[in-house]
């Protein structure tokens, strides 16, 4: 099966798509599987990762808030898989790494979103980004096997969770197009979770963007997509159009200006920087209080794994642990 559809990739994808039998291999070199390409495995790998469940109880944008129909970290990555694999197909390049890159982008996020990121960046003196400790989840982090570090993921794979966001872009198509399906995927269920929570109405957002774009939701997404489609197809590159990419770029800022910053749904991003850098303080004064498992799992120095274990993290598991740490219980005599 696995060479029957190595075949099919090379009649029916198109001549800029990166083919999996064409790929640079693993870190490690093993046998390939008997049913499925290398970039499926890795999709396979990715799901069934703890990292990968965890993203459940992981915040987007909102700290805690009161509804189930909120984004987390894990609704939205299979926002960018849904966005990236439409996007993929149909410039038939290839959508099981498109859909592998965009399940591994976010595994390396901290609990509380991009406050929870500020908050280690600040303890670690600049040196910590998400996109990196993605890449360090699938590299080191994960164990498939006691005696192998990591998921053992194809270059391309890596190369894309890497660069799905910073200055260097992906050295594939597929790549990039998960580069650009991320920020399709927040600009939209940001807005669209700021309408439900009531921080903004629809006659706030920048009308002329609205104009190009579309009036809902959906239909935002469908011109963002296509725009992408239009432009790039029969291309070795993904691009965007002019207009929809300035109309795009305003909604962003909207964004940036009216929700990220300063709105009052980040009135709890105070706190949780606070306790972010209350954990780590505590496990570098004590680090006999980490989990004795996860001590054994690398060879980096305390700080190193401290920052491992904190960006691991859920929200609610962050809150629990700082709790249990700070928060005094009552003593009853029996």
């Amino acid at each position: 099966m696995r060479k029957y559809l190595e075949e099919k990739e090379k009649r029916e994808l198109s001549k800029f798509a990166q083919l999996s039998i064409n790929s640079a291999g693993r870190q490690y070199k093993e046998e390939p599987d008997d049913f499925r390409t290398c970039f499926q495995r890795d999709r396979d790998r990715i799901i069934h990762s703890k990292a990968f469940r965890r993203l459940k109880h992981k915040t987007q944008v909102f700290i805690a808030p009161e509804g189930d129909h909120y984004r987390t970290r894990l609704t939205h990555t299979l926002e960018v898989s849904q966005i990236a694999r439409t996007i993929a197909r149909s410039l038939r390049l290839n959508e099981d790494l498109t859909e592998a890159i965009s399940l591994g982008h976010d595994l390396g996020h901290t609990p509380f979103g991009h406050a929870g990121e500020e908050a280690i960046n600040q303890v670690c003196e600049g040196e910590f980004s998400h996109n990196k400790q993605s890449l360090r989840v699938v590299n080191v982090l994960e164990k498939r096997k006691e005696d192998m570090p990591g998921l053992n993921l194809t270059k391309e794979v890596r190369d894309g969770i890497s660069n799905h966001t910073g200055e260097n872009k992906p050295e594939t198509l597929e790549g990039c197009i998960v580069r650009i399906a991320d920020r399709i995927a927040y600009i939209n269920h940001d807005i669209d979770d700021a309408l439900r929570a009531g921080l903004i109405e629809l006659k706030d957002l920048p009308q002329k963007a609205i104009k190009v774009l579309g009036e809902t939701h959906s239909q935002r997404i469908d011109t963002m997509v296509r725009d992408m489609i239009i432009e790039s197809e029969n291309k070795n590159e993904i691009k965007r159009g002019e207009k929809v990419y300035k109309a795009t770029q305003k909604l962003r800022k909207f964004l940036f200006e009216n929700i990220y910053f300063g709105s009052s749904a980040k009135k709890e991003e105070d706190k949780a920087k606070r306790l972010i850098k209350l954990l780590y303080d505590f496990y570098k004064e004590k680090p006999e209080r980490l989990p004795k498992e996860f001590l054994k799992e690398t060879n980096d120095n305390i700080e190193q794994i401290i920052i491992d274990y904190i960006a691991g993290m859920s929200d609610r598991y962050a809150i629990k642990i700082g709790k249990d740490i700070y928060i005094p219980e009552p003593w009853f005599v029996k």
